[in-house]
């Protein structure tokens, strides 16, 4: 299965710090996580729906994870924390019909997970958001 996560270029993908530094729908502040989606338009959607401003250096980087890896549904920081499985599998607040993936660097089965490379990725000027520098 590939998943997208989108995120600044000026931080790895790979390492769930921003999610520890500031919590999020599925994870409680200090607890590692990497929110990712199905496809690069549902990462678009919840970062349009949860953020004031849009910078203007954001990467969209495909992500490999083994179809044997078990995928659970359970509340995000019990599941860290319990280490059960590398990813957990949550609907989107935003479009409730598509999965998101939260990916825990913890587990052990993390390291069979691969990151691809990032790819620029851009909103267009039409979505209407102020823009950070």
């Amino acid at each position: 299965m590939i998943v997208f996560r989108l995120g600044s270029s000026r931080h790895p993908a790979n390492d769930g710090i921003g999610a520890s530094l500031y919590g999020g729908r599925w994870n409680h502040k200090g607890t590692a996580v990497i929110y990712t989606a199905e496809s690069r338009s549902l990462c678009a959607s919840e970062i349009l729906a949860n953020a004031d401003e849009l910078a203007d250096d954001y990467d969209a980087t495909p992500i490999e994870v083994p179809d044997e890896l078990d995928i659970t549904r359970d509340i995000g920081t019990n599941w860290q924390k319990a280490l059960v499985t590398a990813v957990l599998s949550v609907p989107s607040a935003v479009i409730p019909r598509e999965r998101n993936y939260i990916l825990n660097p913890a587990h052990p089965d993390f390291n069979r997970i691969r990151f691809s490379s990032p790819e620029p990725f851009y909103f267009d000027d039409r979505l209407g958001r102020a823009r950070l520098k």
